[in-house]
């Protein structure tokens, strides 16, 4: 299908109001918090000497940093939670807006937290950011994924991963010394964040809604129709449009499951699985901590201190650079293979780096290989679980599944970015140089699984997807009840001979 090019530019405008305040954010506020890490340490240790008159130890100091660090991730968790009930009452595209709200109210806490002398202002803040982004970082791929022709429904899905790095990468420069990365400047860093919030509130408003939320979940044809005419053409497909009554059609009357109608529903557990395993192995292979921790692994490799936070910023730079390579591979290579190949790299990566930090002091130029593996690593990252595990609750369940799949998949993912964060640094501190040897076995695992019981799903509708997973399952069923009659079968003989 010929798209008209003004169409295909609203699509692309749809795909960067909603990114700006969504996956940016997200990489934003994951990026932020690396920078101040000294200042605000600084300032807990003096507002509890000024409230108590004793100065806390290093560790005492820490943990609290730690609880600043994490509250993002439990923030998140909330949100992923939320996002299901009011994607599903308020619409993709209003929940976006909607969103903004926590992230407006941890503005005025940051802001507020050093002339109030209070470190708890600044775990709040920490804790509503991370609400914003456990709403968006589910919502998001759902609207982009329900926007999108099929054929681009990867690419533009994969977009958020694009966001997310470049949220990563400016992040880190906004962090810079020159810039905001100074003493005096740590409350308006960690307040900057509300800049991408307002720009999508001034712009998102102006694009369409998701045409099959609008066709499907509220039944109205004319509105689904004027949106597909905005995000396509002005020669709207009869092919999708017909696809998508045929998944109402599919659908009937019965309304959006629940999360425990999904957990309960026999029929999707093998999609299900996928997304879970999927979700917990994105944050479990620990890419995310190196941003909230880069100093601590710099320092680990022996990069000098005053070069440090321009390594980090070379590490988003990295990963926005993997982001893009893979938005133009996806559709060619497919969905399966990037994910694979990227742990399978990652693996290996991890294992090298730990090689160098063993060889450190023995052997010449060994911290800028660690500096090497560290954005290998990254860039291995980038270039498929990124933005392919962010994909899959799209692909693998339909509309009335969906919303429930992307709270069970945020909830994976934030309470693993939780784990990792709070035990990272004692990890490091720890294992010194294998602290990512429990990394390595995550990629290893998760690769093996991924290539098990994942099909590929390039370029397939809802319905052909359905209908693979349902041949497995019928599969599994038939085999499960072959060995339950074997089972049976070899009960009645004991009996019969215990009988004799």
């Amino acid at each position: 299908m010929k798209h008209d090019k003004g169409c295909s530019l609203t699509l692309a405008l749809t795909v960067c109001s909603a990114a700006i305040g969504g996956s940016l954010q997200y990489g934003y506020n994951l990026a932020i918090v690396n920078a101040p890490t000294i200042y605000i340490q600084k300032f807990i240790n003096e507002t509890c000497m000024e409230r108590w008159g004793t100065a806390l130890d290093s560790n005492q100091v820490v943990f609290i940093w730690t609880i600043i660090v994490s509250a993002f991730s439990l923030g998140g968790l909330f949100g992923s939670l939320l996002a299901g009930p009011l994607a599903i009452r308020f619409g993709r595209k209003q929940t976006l807006l909607l969103n903004n709200s926590f992230l407006l109210f941890s503005t005025i806490m940051a802001l507020s937290s050093r002339s109030a002398k209070s470190f708890e202002m600044i775990i709040i803040a920490r804790l509503l950011v991370g609400v914003n982004a456990g709403v968006s970082m589910n919502v998001q791929p759902m609207y982009f994924g329900e926007s999108a022709p099929k054929a681009m429904r990867g690419a533009v899905a994969f977009s958020s991963a694009v966001f997310t790095a470049m949220g990563i990468l400016l992040g880190q420069v906004t962090g810079l010394t020159e810039l905001l990365g100074r003493e005096a400047l740590w409350p308006y860093l960690l307040a900057s964040n509300a800049v991408p919030g307002l720009l999508q509130l001034l712009t998102l408003p102006w694009f369409p809604e998701s045409p099959r939320y609008l066709l499907i979940d509220r039944g109205d044809r004319e509105a689904c129709s004027r949106a597909l005419t905005r995000l396509r053409g002005c020669n709207v497909s009869d092919a999708e449009m017909e696809e998508i009554l045929e998944e109402q059609k599919a659908v009937g009357e019965a309304r959006a499951k629940s999360l425990w109608e999904l957990l309960s529903d026999s029929s999707l557990r093998r999609q299900l699985c996928i997304v879970m395993v999927a979700s917990s192995a994105m944050m479990l292979c620990g890419n995310d901590s190196i941003y909230f921790y880069a100093s601590y692994i710099f320092q680990e490799a022996g990069i000098p201190m005053d070069k440090i936070q321009y390594v980090v910023v070379g590490t988003g730079a990295c990963e926005f650079t993997a982001a893009v390579m893979c938005n133009f591979l996806i559709e060619r290579l497919g969905r399966r293979l990037l994910l694979i190949g990227g742990y399978v790299f990652m693996a290996g990566w991890a294992v090298v780096f730990t090689l160098a930090l063993s060889l450190q002091g023995k052997v010449a130029g060994m911290p800028y290989l660690s500096m090497a593996c560290v954005f290998a690593y990254i860039l291995s990252f980038g270039m498929g679980p990124a933005g392919i595990t962010g994909i899959l609750p799209t692909e693998l369940f339909n509309q009335m599944d969906r919303p429930a799949a992307y709270m069970m998949a945020g909830s994976m993912m934030w309470l693993n970015l939780f784990l990792v964060g709070m035990t990272f640094p004692f990890i490091v501190n720890s294992m010194g140089q294998f602290c990512f040897i429990p990394f390595c076995g995550v990629c290893v695992v998760s690769s093996i699984f991924i290539g098990f019981v994942l099909p590929e799903t390039k370029g397939k509708t809802i319905a052909e997807i359905t209908a693979e997973f349902e041949k497995h399952n019928k599969k599994a069923s038939s085999n499960s009840k072959q060995d339950h009659s074997q089972i049976q079968e070899s009960k009645q003989i004991v009996r019969l001979n215990s009988d004799d």
